[in-house]
């Protein structure tokens, strides 16, 4: 299970563009309802054997949820990720029209960092910029650079996540930045999944210069779940077990994924998602699909 991180961004918040929650979440998806939903999953998570959870501050109240489980737990062998650059703006109400907006600026990060520490201490690992995409200002804004730079001599490791079409660029051109001649980013989490593998060679040439690799949406928001494709329902049934397995197993298959992000809402979507650490099986079909049409599918999920 080592392999495995507990994603928060379908618990953390009572709307979310993830498919199959419905009937997996408490009914009224009140703070308390929600927060003990993310408890059962991170107890279960944690006695599987699971130690790496991830965050963000647009995820609602994850972070809160998950430094109010670590002090009653007492857990100090768990990782923590996090990440800034999005403000969640949803208001804890499933039809908001707007559920987070992005902005990677200094003053953005000064504010996000202060309410994370806040909240989870010294128990931050590692910090994400959320969502890097080519043309972020990021790439050009020194205050922001170098704010991150003296993060990182602080002792937190530093990574970015990315999406869309053009994750491959992003990948490369985010851990080629370098502040006073070293390396600002070791980490990246992307979007890997059967149906939007594009960001693989990317990936694995950032494993091989050593950075830390992290794959999230490995069931393509729930796709890969609810409605798999044929060849994924084939494979489940001959294997005898159930498609977010399968699609599971292709992402853990993969050499250079050190870390594959589970975002279960519940502890019944968890336990079978943790089935594909036994199984050992890489789906052979070629089912990708051309990236610009995928994220555009993507971003017509709706929110519920």
């Amino acid at each position: 299970m080592d392999r495995f991180a507990i994603g928060l961004a379908a618990l953390g918040r009572p709307a979310y563009l993830n498919l199959g929650r419905e009937g997996a979440l408490p009914a009224d998806r009140t703070v308390e309802a929600m927060r003990s939903a993310t408890f059962a999953v991170l107890d279960e998570a944690y006695a599987a054997g699971v130690r790496w959870v991830d965050a963000a501050r647009s995820y609602g109240l994850a972070e809160e949820f998950l430094a109010s489980w670590l002090g009653e737990r007492g857990h100090r062998d768990v990782t923590v990720s996090s990440k800034w650059g999005y403000t969640y703006v949803g208001g804890w109400r499933r039809t908001a029209e707007v559920h987070e907006v992005k902005e990677h600026s200094l003053t953005r990060l000064r504010e996000q960092l202060a309410e994370t520490r806040k909240l989870l201490g010294d128990r931050l690992d590692l910090y994400q910029v959320h969502s890097l995409t080519v043309d972020s200002p990021l790439f050009g804004d020194p205050g922001v650079l170098g704010a991150l730079a003296d993060l990182a001599a602080e002792g937190v490791r530093l990574g970015f996540s990315t999406s869309g079409p053009r994750q491959a660029d992003a990948v490369r051109r985010g851990l080629a930045l370098e502040v006073d001649g070293t390396r600002l980013f070791t980490a990246v989490q992307s979007t890997w999944n059967l149906l939007e593998p594009s960001v693989g060679p990317a990936l694995a040439e950032a494993h091989d210069s050593g950075a830390l690799v992290l794959v999230k949406e490995p069931l393509a928001n729930g796709r890969l779940a609810v409605d798999p494709p044929e060849p994924v329902r084939a494979a489940a049934e001959r294997e005898h077990t159930d498609p977010d397995v399968i699609a599971l197993s292709a992402a853990l298959a993969r050499p250079w994924a050190d870390r594959v992000l589970l975002g279960p809402a519940s502890t019944g979507q968890l336990t079978s998602n943790l089935r594909a650490a036994g199984l050992g099986a890489d789906l052979r079909e070629d089912l990708a699909e051309d990236p610009e049409r995928y994220w555009s599918q993507r971003a017509e999920l709706t929110w519920t």
